[in-house]
C-alpha cells in the first residue's frame, strides 16, 4: 500500500506530525522499514494464509476479516467500481511496517479503504508493495458511477455540482489530422492539457476546474512520433495536430479506449505515467544534484507552476515512488532551458541522501537511462497572483524548490507586484542552494530582498542564525498599513511548516493568505 516513508491513510494526529500537505507518519519498531519489508515480501513466506491460492471475495466475506491479525482490505472495490480492479490484500503483516499507524489500518478493516487511500497516496503503487499479500478480487455487482454514465444523465448530474461537459471533433487534410477538444471553459491554457501517444493508442487528459476529461482512443492508421498543441482560450478551445505517416484519408478517427469521452472528478483518477530520458546531472552542492529528464517526442506535458509530479524507479524488484516539484533550469531567463518544442526539459533539484532507498538509486542512473514521471497534481492556484503586491517565501533545504519556479513567474509575470522577500533556512553555508544565484538575482531586480538563516553557521558567518522563531518572522515581515494584498508561501520539513503556520497565524495572517507546500 506503501512505497515511499510517510502514509496511505492518514493517521490521527496524536499519533504523529501532520504537515499542512497531508503526509505523515508514525515511528517504527526497529527492523520494520520499508526495506524490511521488501525483504519479507521476497523472503517465500506465506503472507496470506492461503498458501498461494486466490480467492473470489464477496461484500460479506470481506467484512468478516476485520481484526489486526485478520485484517483484509480491498481497494477499488466496492466504492470504486469504475475501475472494474477490486483487489483485496491481507494487510496484517504489513501492520507493523505502515509508517501511518496500525490503528489507520484498521480504520479500513473489513471493507473498501479507497477513499482513506486516496485521501493522502493514491499514487502509490500498492498492487506492487502488497502483492504477497493479495488474497483475490472482489465480487462486486455492476455499478454505475458518475464519469461513466450516458452523456446526457452526467451532464444533468455534473451541471450541480461541476463543468459543463466538454465535447471534441476531428478532421483531416492530405497530410494532418486535427482533433479539436471543446471545454466550454475560458481559463483553459497550455498546462490545461497533457497528450501521450503511443503506438496507435492516443490519450488527451484535460484538466477542467477539479475534473479531467479523456479522451483515449486507439487510432485507426499510424500517426508520426511528434505533434502540436494549440489552446484558443477566447473560446475554450484547444487543437491537437498529428501527423500522418501515409498521405491516406481516414473514414474513421479510431476506436474508444478506457473511459474515452469521460468527465471525472480528479480525486478519482489514477496517475498515467511516461518514460523519460536522463538528459543531464550535475551538482548544485555537497549532496544536492540539478538532473533534467526530456519527455518522449510523442507526449505534451507542461507542470503548472506549484504542482508536482512523482518520480517511478524499480529499485531491488519492487516500483519505488516519491513526489517532486519540477523547477526551472535557472533563476535567470538568460540562461533557461534550451527551447524544444512543447517544452521538452523537465528539471529537478534533489538531496540524495546516502542511507536512502529511492535517491541513491536515482543518483546511480546513468546519462539515457529513463525514469517514469507522472502526471502532475497539486492545489496551488495561479490565481492566488491575481493583483499581488507583495509575496514573502519562507523555505527550508529543499523546501525551495516550489518556490523556483513562483519567484520567476513573481518578478517577469505579475505587473501588480512590489516586492517579494525570501527567508531561506539551511543548516550550513554549503547547504544553500544557487546562493549565487539569488544574490544576483537580487541586485539584478530591486523588488527582490533575500535573506539566509543557518542553523549550524561557522565563526565566519555575519547573517543571521537560528531556527524559525517569532523574533526572526517580526522583523522578516514588515506589513504595510494599506492591507495591501499578500501571499506567503512556505515549505519544508514537516516541523518547520508545522511552526511556520503557527507563527504566521499569530502574526494575523489569514488562511486565504498563507499555502503551504510539501516538502
Amino acid at each position: 500500500m506503501l512505497n515511499v516513508p510517510s502514509q496511505s491513510f492518514p493517521a490521527p494526529r496524536s499519533q504523529q506530525r501532520v504537515a499542512a500537505g497531508g503526509r505523515s507518519k508514525v515511528p517504527l519498531k526497529q527492523g520494520r522499514s520499508l526495506m524490511d519489508w521488501i525483504r519479507l515480501t521476497k523472503s517465500g513466506k506465506d503472507l496470506t494464509g492461503l498458501k498461494g491460492r486466490l480467492i473470489e471475495v464477496t461484500e460479506e466475506e470481506l467484512k468478516k476479516h476485520n481484526k489486526k491479525d485478520d485484517c483484509w482490505v480491498c481497494i477499488r472495490g466496492i466504492i470504486s467500481a469504475r475501475f472494474d480492479i477490486g483487489f483485496v490484500y491481507n494487510v496484517s503483516p504489513y501492520m507493523e511496517y505502515h509508517p501511518g499507524g496500525e490503528d489507520e489500518l484498521m480504520r479500513a478493516a473489513g471493507s473498501d479503504g479507497t477513499e482513506l487511500f486516496d485521501q493522502v497516496h493514491r499514487w502509490v503503487n500498492y498492487e506492487s508493495m502488497l502483492k504477497e499479500c493479495l488474497v483475490g478480487r472482489m465480487a462486486v455487482k455492476p455499478t454505475v458511477l458518475k464519469g461513466m454514465l450516458p452523456k446526457s444523465q452526467v451532464t444533468e448530474t455534473l451541471a450541480k455540482e461541476g463543468p459543463s461537459y466538454p465535447s471534441y471533433d476531428w478532421f483531416q487534410t492530405d497530410s494532418l489530422v486535427t482533433i479539436a477538444i471543446y471545454t466550454k471553459q475560458k481559463d483553459i491554457n497550455l498546462d490545461s492539457i497533457i497528450v501521450d501517444h503511443q503506438d496507435d493508442s492516443f490519450r488527451a487528459e484535460t484538466i477542467i476546474k477539479d475534473h479531467l476529461y479523456l479522451i483515449h482512443i486507439g487510432l485507426s492508421h499510424e500517426v508520426q512520433e511528434d505533434f502540436s498543441v494549440r489552446v484558443i482560450e477566447s473560446v475554450g478551445k484547444i487543437e491537437i495536430v498529428l501527423k500522418k505517416k501515409e498521405n491516406t484519408s481516414w473514414n474513421f478517427l479510431g476506436h474508444p479506449l478506457e473511459n474515452h469521452h469521460s468527465l471525472i472528478p480528479r480525486k478519482d483518477t489514477g496517475l498515467y505515467y511516461r518514460k523519460c530520458q536522463l538528459i543531464s546531472k550535475e551538482d548544485v552542492t555537497h549532496d544536492t544534484r540539478l538532473f533534467c529528464l526530456m519527455l518522449p517526442p510523442s507526449t505534451h506535458l507542461q507542470v503548472p507552476i506549484g504542482q508536482h509530479v512523482y518520480l517511478r524507479l524499480p529499485i531491488t524488484g519492487t516500483e519505488i515512488v516519491k513526489p517532486y516539484t519540477p523547477i526551472s533550469g535557472s533563476l535567470f531567463s538568460e540562461f533557461k532551458e534550451p527551447v524544444l518544442p512543447n517544452n521538452k526539459y523537465i528539471y529537478f533539484l534533489i538531496k540524495i541522501y546516502p542511507t536512502g532507498l529511492f535517491t541513491p538509486e536515482l543518483d546511480r542512473l546513468q546519462i539515457g537511462d529513463f525514469v517514469s514521471v507522472s502526471s502532475p497534481e497539486g492545489n496551488f492556484k495561479i490565481s492566488a497572483f491575481q493583483e499581488l503586491e507583495d509575496l514573502f517565501l519562507l523555505a527550508a533545504g529543499t523546501g525551495f524548490t516550489p518556490m523556483v519556479k513562483i519567484l520567476n513567474y513573481a518578478l517577469t509575470d505579475i505587473p501588480t507586484l512590489r516586492k517579494v522577500k525570501l527567508m531561506f533556512f539551511n543548516k550550513t553555508e554549503d547547504d544553500i542552494i544557487w546562493r549565487s544565484q539569488l544574490e544576483k538575482l537580487a541586485f539584478k531586480d530591486k523588488r527582490l530582498d533575500v535573506e539566509f538563516v543557518l542553523s549550524a553557521p561557522t565563526s565566519e558567518w555575519n547573517g543571521k542564525q537560528g531556527h524559525i522563531s517569532p523574533a526572526l518572522l517580526s522583523e522578516f515581515f514588515k506589513r504595510n498599513l494599506d492591507k495591501s494584498k499578500v501571499l506567503v508561501c512556505i515549505c519544508g520539513p514537516v516541523p518547520f511548516t508545522e511552526q511556520g503556520i503557527r507563527l504566521l497565524h499569530d502574526l494575523n495572517f489569514s488562511k486565504n493568505e498563507i499555502h503551504s507546500f510539501t516538502a
